[in-house]
């Protein structure tokens, strides 16, 4: 998956309020349809590099986040070309990868 092209739908635009926890979302977050992630709904993704909200994105995977202590794993997306550090990737997602025990996979 990492190195393929998707269209991400934001449930969940930069700067909107999660619907349980009240924390602002400092990045795009939405979802792959039709690709079903562990927990039976679609895919998350972390959109990067997007400054703006945004209803949809298509870009290109560039990391994976296998949570260790959690059914799913989450995606970032970012635009095509736009490579991240592992760090980068981290400080990006830290507002709620925080609460995750995980690794960030990046394509060799």
């Amino acid at each position: 998956m990492i190195g393929d092209v998707v269209k991400v739908t934001m449930d969940r635009p930069l700067g909107s309020e999660h619907p349980v926890y009240g924390f602002i979302y400092p990045v795009n977050y939405g979802y792959v349809e039709g690709i079903v992630a562990n927990d039976g709904e679609y895919q998350d993704v972390y959109v990067l590099g997007v400054d703006e909200p945004v209803d949809t994105f298509v870009g290109e995977v560039i990391a994976m986040i296998h949570r260790k202590d959690d059914l799913e794993d989450k995606w970032v997306v970012a635009p095509a070309g736009k490579k991240y550090t592992k760090e980068e990737i981290e400080k990006e997602t830290w507002f709620q990868e925080q609460w995750f025990i995980s690794e960030i996979i990046l394509e060799d």
